[in-house]
């Protein structure tokens, strides 16, 4: 789910002040004024359905009806959904639809009545009717109040001129007697309390609207096995499409490298064979060029072998791993590695990658002078910070090498984090689950 509003405007006048007058404070409140027609049509259609549905489980048509009751009461979900995507900027998903084991009324029947999110629905129209009642009188009353005494010196004047009375009464007996506030003092000791009425109303608002948040993405949207199961489906595509990517480049790097220069090789040990007996100066000078081939072509698989999973890595740690990455780099790199023993062998292989590729990155586009890199153990996770002073303006938009590197990381549950203003320094952060 995503949450909306988020301003990251540099603004001169403090939040207090700014509140009252917010397109967000104006939407929550309208958000807060439906709640009480909406909690009365939701209460009344579950508890219409409830009676009817078990009043008559004497008979086979309670079923029926209450089945309907679950499939309304999850058409009440959809439009509360999105009231709170339109007003509080809250995205909840849809749930899954409710799945019948088999086709025919029975098995729908059967689904209907056993779907725990149609349960939950209906538990929130009941929890909501009380609460719509509560967030509408208390929101309404504050707003009222509020900006009626905070423009009490506008509207004073209509009490002696129609009411007959000098102001308004906040005491009287009946007989006469009372404490009207018509002295230029009270009335604007009224003005005052009223404005402060006005920079908490926008508060107390927000407050109210945050319980609402967690009624809707509580109950209103999908379970969070379901939720689980999507984000398992997502990172199983993911990495896929990185083992397949992963897979054409191993072929394409030994098609045109180790591949054509042993071919190359064989060609050139053909010809010296066939020169041999006839210019044999020229067959060892062919056999001389053939013996650099096969350095170039054994250097080529090294370098392929330690793209796949370096031998450093397996047989030393992150520690040199990553050491002898940070030699290869165009830029110093000071590495710190602080971990009280090895995660296993594919986290420890995702974390060596992460930060290959970063500091590949700080070389080709940071223009930086410097770089430091520290992994340490925080609880049950791996934290990698990789920062450099170079010009900033990375980014994990669509399209990025930093969008991709955070996918991969997500597919393990992981998280990829970065801070990289314009100017500079940028600071990327990445978590990952420690397993041993």
């Amino acid at each position: 789910m995503a949450y909306g509003y988020t301003d990251t405007r540099d603004h001169r006048v403090p939040a207090a002040l700014r509140a009252p007058l917010e397109g967000r404070t104006w939407r929550e409140f309208a958000y807060l004024l439906l709640n009480l027609p909406m909690g009365i049509i939701g209460f009344v259609y579950v508890v219409t359905m409830l009676s009817l549905g078990a009043g008559l489980l004497v008979t086979f048509l309670g079923v029926p009806v209450l089945a309907a009751g679950l499939a309304g009461a999850r058409g009440l979900g959809v439009v509360e959904r999105a009231r709170a995507r339109g007003l509080l900027g809250l995205d909840v998903a849809e749930p899954g639809p409710v799945v019948a084991k088999g086709r025919g009324f029975m098995p729908w029947l059967g689904a209907q009545l056993g779907s725990g999110v149609s349960w939950r629905h209906v538990l929130y129209c009941f929890l909501h009717f009380p609460w719509g009642i509560f967030s509408f009188t208390v929101s309404v009353s504050f707003f009222t109040y509020a900006w009626g005494f905070l423009t009490y010196p506008l509207w004073q004047w209509v009490f002696p001129t129609y009411a007959h009375q000098p102001g308004l009464q906040l005491y009287g007996d009946g007989t006469g007697n009372g404490w009207w506030l018509d002295s230029p003092f009270e009335v604007a000791l009224t003005a005052c309390f009223g404005l402060a009425l006005v920079l908490i109303t926008p508060w107390l608002i927000r407050g109210m609207a945050y319980v609402d948040r967690l009624m809707v993405s509580g109950l209103l949207g999908p379970s969070r096995l379901a939720t689980r199961v999507t984000e398992l489906e997502s990172d199983r595509g993911t990495v896929v499409d990185t083992a397949a990517a992963d897979l054409r480049r191993i072929e394409r790097d030994l098609h045109d490298g180790a591949q054509a220069r042993l071919v190359a090789l064989a060609m050139g040990l053909g010809l010296a064979k066939e020169k041999l007996h006839e210019d044999p100066k020229a067959a060892a000078s062919m056999v001389d060029e053939a013996h650099g081939e096969v350095k170039l072509a054994l250097q080529e698989l090294r370098d392929l072998a330690r793209g796949i999973h370096p031998a450093v890595l397996t047989d030393r740690g992150l520690d040199a791993a990553l050491s002898s990455v940070a030699a290869r780099c165009t830029v110093p790199v000071s590495v710190t590695v602080d971990l009280p023993g090895r995660p296993v062998p594919a986290i420890e292989g995702i974390a060596y990658f992460t930060v290959s590729e970063l500091l590949q990155n700080i070389s080709k586009h940071s223009g930086a002078s410097r770089a430091t890199v520290d992994l340490w153990q925080s609880g049950d996770r791996l934290m990698i910070h990789v920062i450099d002073n170079g010009r900033g303006g990375a980014s994990t938009a669509a399209g990025s090498g930093l969008a991709g590197l955070a996918e991969r990381l997500d597919a393990v549950d992981g998280v990829l984090a970065v801070d990289s203003p314009v100017g500079g320094p940028t600071t990327i952060a990445a978590e990952l689950p420690w397993r041993t």
